[in-house]
């Protein structure tokens, strides 16, 4: 993981900050005794310094994020816009197994089913015991290391309804910070049975649906434990993801072999080059934390040990498989609207939004278009073809399409 949210310190600091840090994590504490005191940039190093770790983890996601109550089952059922809406209400479980950069695997236990995603080096496997298929992708030398499944996305990867880990959601999270964000360390909390950080970022904005983030941090390690992401003027966690049972130790390497069962429908993809539609080679994945540190702006301090300095984070919106072209990005930090002008891509994912039962009953009708709206993020899908989406209110996007 590169973390360019780094910059939110002095560059003064950086050095001394994660040596402590680092220092501090190798030293295993009791388990009734309190965590050191921490100021948020030390928190922020002691996530940044943490290596990918090995790992095997029982995680528990639960959404109140206002979606409708969707249907068990019907003719959309085993779309890709029923896994992910199934994936967004209700509570979740996932069993979890790292060892290293290149081999994870998730599994993600349904009512009656399983979807399995298993990365062991450049070989990629996606599995859903429901309809018993599976898709296979090999990775090329330039893939990088990421665990993040959703940089193998493909129209054909199936790639619908696997749960992120709170290490990859909180950078997504981090990177989305603006210069206004504040930045505070609450009382230690106990995840998975380990003392943990509690830091908690805070929009200094009304211009955003999102209230809060509260980000749990293993006090030894520096990994991420739980994210909960709560709505604006809401007290109850609208999103959350957290470890419930946690072993720091390299899982069994069996984990990581996966073969189709007897009987699967097997689907070999390739994956797309950045930013083109040809194939071949590996595209980047979509995330604003690419670059790690950049020198000339880690001496950006703020005069508020609790406040972002200007320009520290701008999130870099990519186009990771060749469908949506490259977006419009208005607005800053948590304020960001994005806008993909109308596209064949854009035309198919309105759509679905259109033909869908599914997504008929979570997405509204609106002047010029359907807005799909939940508690922390919004999606206009246009007459027109083009899509609006941020963790804005819908005004914001009617606006925004409107003026251009």
């Amino acid at each position: 993981m590169t973390r360019k949210w780094l910059r939110w310190m002095p560059a003064v600091a950086v050095p001394a900050v994660i040596a402590a840090a680092a220092l501090a994590g190798s030293l295993p504490a009791s388990a009734g005794d309190p965590l050191p005191a921490k100021t948020p940039a030390e928190v922020l190093a002691l996530v940044a310094q943490h290596t990918a770790p090995s790992l095997s983890g029982t995680l528990e996601q639960t959404s109140r994020i206002g979606l409708p109550e969707l249907p068990k089952a019907g003719p959309s059922s085993g779309s890709g816009a029923a896994s992910v809406l199934e994936l967004l209400s209700g509570p979740h479980t996932a069993r979890v197994f790292l060892d290293g950069p290149s081999n994870v695997r998730v599994q993600v236990l349904d009512r009656l089913a399983e979807r399995n995603a298993v990365r062991s080096g450049d070989q990629v496997w996606l599995y859903s015991s429901k309809d018993n298929t599976a898709t296979h992708l090999t990775l090329p030398a330039d893939a990088g290391h990421s665990r993040d499944f959703g940089q193998y996305k493909h129209p054909d990867a199936g790639m619908h309804g696997v749960m992120p880990t709170p290490e990859e959601l909180a950078e997504r999270l981090l990177a989305a910070a603006d210069p206004t964000t504040e930045v505070a360390v609450l009382p230690e909390v106990n995840v998975a049975g380990r003392a943990a950080y509690n830091l908690v970022v805070t929009p200094r904005t009304e211009g955003t649906l999102i209230g809060s983030v509260s980000i749990a941090v293993d006090g030894q390690s520096g990994l991420p434990l739980s994210v909960e992401l709560k709505a604006r003027g809401q007290e109850e966690p609208a999103f959350k993801l957290a470890f419930t049972s946690l072993t720091l130790e390299a899982p069994d390497a069996s984990l990581f072999a996966f073969s189709p069962p007897p009987g699967a429908t097997v689907k070999e993809i390739q994956v797309p080059v950045h930013g083109t539609g040809h194939m071949g080679k590996g595209h980047r994945p979509m995330r604003g934390t690419e670059g790690g540190v950049v020198p000339d702006a880690v001496d950006q301090g703020a005069a508020d040990p609790g406040a972002v300095p200007p320009d520290a984070v701008r999130p870099d919106y990519r186009n990771p498989n060749g469908g949506l072209p490259r977006p419009t990005v208005t607005g800053t930090g948590w304020e960001t609207v994005v806008e993909f002008p109308a596209s064949p891509a854009s035309a198919d994912a309105g759509a679905m939004v259109s033909g869908d039962p599914l997504l008929q009953q979570a997405a509204v009708a609106v002047p010029g278009g359907r807005l799909f709206s939940t508690a922390v993020v919004n999606v206009l899908f246009t007459d027109d073809g083009r899509v609006f989406a941020g963790s804005v209110p819908a005004e914001r996007l009617l606006a925004a399409a409107a003026a251009r």
